[in-house]
């Protein structure tokens, strides 16, 4: 019976390919803005991308995603930093995070971190991605050619977020394949085949100095909480005992070899994602095919179109970029539902809401010590 129902979960080969693509609305933005403003070579990024997709795959056996570390690409974005600073960055991180996942100091760690904290962390991530849909449609990049009006993606995004609600694989699937028409017909004047150069970085104390300020620091909290427990967290909501191999301290080290791995090629630093693993579940990932698919089309794609990788994808509908992350955020909110006592909601949204004026990390602290502290001190005789 439980190899029966088993395989009922198991969807057919198209359902994981159609939700290998959900992530795209927070990927392809950030990688297409690194190598217009910051000169990264695509293929870098993409092929980097999709081998640790493949890792993923091969680790996990559940769709675990693999993002951008969303404030350093920001950071490095908005500064225009060169690629050697970012490369300085993602190696520093995959360094620290080899470490914290080779020394079980994550694993530790997480039990210590309450439900209500984490439900925190997964809604500051449902609004991070809303925000980043609200600047696609308001503001979008200059790497986008053509884009709408404001009004044509916000009407366009929301009857693709009515379709993905209620259908969400095949509106997926049809939505993705008219993304790809669309991006053929707009750039019709030929296309340069093959990859984009790949440079080792040049590599200085200087870039390690300024990655470390501007780059690790405001990224690491985030990672250790969003990357690293609220992940893990997320797939044993979503996958149950399948995703017994989601743990933190391994989450840790897969982060840390992946960016690594990108930092000596001069690629994107990445990370795990809990709204990515709502987004791969909402669209019918359910098994490792989902991030293997994903992987070998990243892998594709670097080698084959790395040299016209940024001409293309700016071509690529805003519409469905922000109906993918608005349909995550919601999925990623809903987690929230299953806080049960009033104490954990006021975390929760504290934490969440807190996060669009404030550092994440930083709540994430003070949350912690409000609630290990207050009963502690009410147990406490000086306080009776």
């Amino acid at each position: 019976m439980a190899e029966a129902l088993a395989g009922a979960d198991r969807p057919a080969w198209w359902q994981s390919a159609v939700a290998a693509t959900a992530d795209l609305g927070i990927f392809l933005p950030i990688a297409v803005m690194l190598v217009v403003v910051n000169g990264l070579s695509a293929t870098a990024v993409l092929v980097c991308a999709g081998l640790l997709y493949l890792l993923v795959a091969f680790v996990y056996r559940v769709p675990v995603p693999v993002q951008p570390m969303k404030a350093m690409t920001a950071l490095a974005i908005a500064s225009e930093l060169p690629a050697p600073v970012i490369a300085a960055g993602a190696l520093t991180i995959g360094a620290l995070f080899v470490l914290l996942g080779l020394t079980g100091l994550l694993d530790r760690l997480a039990p210590l971190v309450p439900l209500a904290v984490v439900r925190g962390v997964q809604l500051a991530v449902g609004l991070a991605l809303a925000k980043v849909a609200y600047g696609l449609v308001a503001h979008p990049a200059a790497a986008f050619t053509a884009p709408p009006s404001p009004l044509v993606t916000a009407v366009g995004a929301a009857v693709l977020v009515a379709v993905f609600v209620r259908w969400p694989r095949a509106g997926l699937a049809l939505a993705m394949a008219a993304a790809v028409v669309v991006v053929a017909v707009s750039t019709p004047d030929g296309t340069t085949w093959g990859p984009a150069a790949v440079d080792l970085p040049e590599l200085t104390l200087e870039s390690f100095g300024l990655a470390a300020v501007l780059l690790v620091v405001p990224q690491a909290p985030l990672t250790v909480t969003s990357s690293c427990i609220a992940t893990a967290d997320a797939a044993r909501h979503y996958f149950g005992p399948r995703a017994g191999r989601v743990r933190t301290g391994r989450l840790a080290l897969t982060v840390g070899a992946g960016n690594l791995l990108s930092g000596l090629a001069a690629g994107m630093p990445m990370c795990h994602g809990s709204g990515g693993v709502s987004a791969h579940h909402r669209f019918g990932g359910r098994i490792g095919s989902t991030p293997a698919i994903a992987g070998a089309g990243l892998l594709v794609v670097g080698v084959v179109l790395g040299a016209d990788f940024a001409r293309r994808a700016g071509a690529f509908p805003i519409p469905v970029l922000v109906a993918l992350l608005v349909t995550a955020a919601l999925w990623h909110v809903r987690l929230l539902a299953s806080l049960r006592r009033r104490r954990d909601w006021v975390i929760a949204l504290a934490v969440g809401g807190g996060s669009l004026v404030v550092n994440l990390g930083v709540l994430v602290v003070l949350a912690m010590v409000t609630w290990w502290a207050v009963p502690a001190l009410r147990r406490s005789p000086t306080m009776r």
